[in-house]
């Protein structure tokens, strides 16, 4: 069982209920406006998927997902993960969470309440992006194939996941599945694709994790392992670059 490691708590200025979440080492936490987020905080003027919390390299990191508004932390507003320390505060416009440690008294709790969030670390299940920004904002891609390109929504297009960006090439990037293990692949876009702030480069790809932030071009998508949908296609591919 893993150790409780952090705490967000949010007080609903509606009902002034006070909300407290547990995440334990290795959880992914959404937060924003949509039902199907983490944490949802239903104010208008917080995004639909507004800022995720992710755990890396031994401290949780909070990245904004291109929200209309920012996420600030201690009135800091981010631009790339920002690491996350006990006692900081993450606002999202007006709304604020408080992050701090937990006890296993508090694991109790939020395991009855159901705000005790765990890692997914089951990469054979069907992953997914979302994307947070732009036109498409809201609109989740099912990973059903084990090896798909991304790129710019044409009347032609022969990619699996299209983009209404005029900034994605096309195509823009690919993902492919090895061995449970998901990466991508810049497909030399006119303006790149960056996993988590990082530049995507090269032929081995980058390997992806829940919770990772993808730009292609001014577009931010959500990967996220795990997705409960209609399972309908499969197919083998290599962790190497594979011919475009």
């Amino acid at each position: 069982m893993n150790d409780a490691l952090a705490k967000l708590v949010w007080n609903d200025p509606r009902t002034n209920e006070k909300r407290e979440f547990v995440l334990v080492e290795g959880a992914t936490a959404t937060v924003g406006r949509s039902s199907n987020n983490d944490i949802q905080i239903p104010e208008q003027h917080i995004s639909r998927q507004h800022a995720v919390i992710s755990f890396r390299d031994g401290v949780f990191m909070v990245n904004d997902l291109g929200s209309s508004n920012g996420t600030f932390v201690n009135d800091q507003k981010i631009e790339e993960p920002f690491p996350l320390f006990a006692g900081d505060r993450i606002r999202l416009y007006v709304a604020e969470l408080l992050f701090t440690t937990a006890d296993a008294t508090d694991r109790d709790a939020a395991q009855k309440t159901g705000r005790l969030i765990k890692p997914t670390s089951n990469m054979n299940t069907t992953c997914s992006l979302t994307a947070t920004n732009g036109p498409q904002e809201g609109q989740t891609f099912a990973l059903l194939l084990e090896d798909v390109k991304i790129g710019r929504a044409t009347t032609n297009a022969t990619w699996e996941i299209m983009l209404q960006d005029p900034s994605v090439s096309r195509p823009h990037a690919r993902l492919v599945r090895t061995k449970g293990i998901w990466a991508i692949f810049d497909l030399d876009s006119s303006n790149g694709t960056a996993v988590n702030g990082s530049p995507v480069k090269g032929e081995t790809g980058y390997p992806l994790t829940d919770g990772d932030t993808l730009r292609l071009g001014g577009s931010i998508l959500l990967f996220r392992i795990g997705w409960t949908g209609n399972l309908n296609a499969s197919n083998d591919a290599s962790m190497t670059l594979p011919p475009v």
